[in-house]
């Protein structure tokens, strides 16, 4: 595990887009293609940002969706394939783009992802850290065990409430109750994973996943049993614990 503390969300964005593109062109240059694992929500958006405009050959890549609400539209503002797609997809010339989609028959669509994603391993994923410690939307109490790539999740309470002040949706009652989410277990077999998680909402859950035990009731401490795990901080996501810049 390292750590890394840096002075604000932009300097943040910049780093953890520095050590993705790092990791995309070494696997781009042992096999010719770099597999990825991209994240969403308010948190990632100085590293996308960034990403996008690194001397990375895109045409080389393919980028795997982490998770989408059940039962809304691409069109909706909360979608994540929305998001993905205005952010990043839109801006550089992928090799492919496999988006998590829960409308309609989802199940179907579920099992054709998850037979895309098992052919070969993931080289880089960036997994956010939720208010509540989820990743992705494994909220507490996370299964640990599923070996599904995609599961369906239940959104718990913390978790609505995360996506109603990030402006997701007007009322708790609004965001849907369940979701699409890559399984733990599938994150956990990525190479490389790099979480950036910048501002105060997160600081708690910072504090609980360095200090303490692998525990289901804090997802994101699981990402510790990790080989290969990067934590990038700012200023404020890292007030409650001591971190070396």
């Amino acid at each position: 595990m390292k750590v890394k503390m840096m002075d604000s969300p932009q300097e943040l964005g910049r780093e953890a887009a520095r050590l993705t593109a790092q990791a995309i062109n070494e696997a781009i240059a042992e096999r010719g293609v770099a597999r990825i694992v991209l994240s969403t929500g308010a948190s990632q958006f100085e590293t996308l940002d960034e990403l996008r405009t690194l001397d990375v050959d895109w045409s080389k890549v393919e980028m795997f969706h982490l998770d989408e609400y059940v039962g809304i539209t691409e069109a909706h503002l909360a979608s994540f394939r929305k998001y993905l797609k205005e952010r990043f997809t839109s801006k550089v010339s992928l090799q492919n783009a496999y988006f998590v989609d829960g409308e309609g028959e989802y199940e179907d669509k579920m099992k054709r992802l998850s037979e895309e994603l098992r052919k070969a391993p993931i080289d880089i994923a960036l997994i956010g850290i939720g208010e509540n410690a989820h990743i992705a939307f494994n909220d507490p109490p996370a299964d640990f065990d599923n070996q599904q790539p995609y599961i369906v999740v239940n959104l718990d309470e913390s978790c609505k409430r995360q996506q109603v002040r990030e402006g997701w949706f007007p009322t708790v009652n609004d965001v849907p109750e369940f979701a699409i989410s890559m399984s733990v277990h599938q994150i956990m077999q990525s190479k490389k994973i790099i979480s950036a998680v910048p501002h105060a909402v997160k600081a708690q859950a910072i504090k609980q996943t360095l200090e303490n035990d692998i525990n289901p009731d804090i997802p994101a401490t699981i990402l510790k049993t990790h080989s290969d795990w990067t934590l990038v901080l700012d200023r404020e996501s890292a007030a409650g614990v001591e971190v070396a810049k």
